[in-house]
């Protein structure tokens, strides 16, 4: 479930970063990456955590 929630996460993101650019607005575009930076550390996070256990 967590993994969906991440791939879930860096869809909106990259979407985020698509639209921003379309509209000429960096503001969307920087919440984009740090939308996609922030769910490929939780998903390398719970993938790092699951095989610990």
């Amino acid at each position: 479930m967590k993994y969906v929630l991440a791939v879930l996460a860096i869809a909106i993101g990259v979407a985020g970063i698509v639209l921003g650019e379309a509209d000429d607005s960096p503001g969307l575009q920087l919440l984009g990456v740090v939308l996609v930076v922030g769910a490929v550390v939780f998903g390398v996070r719970a993938a790092r955590r699951s095989r610990q256990q």
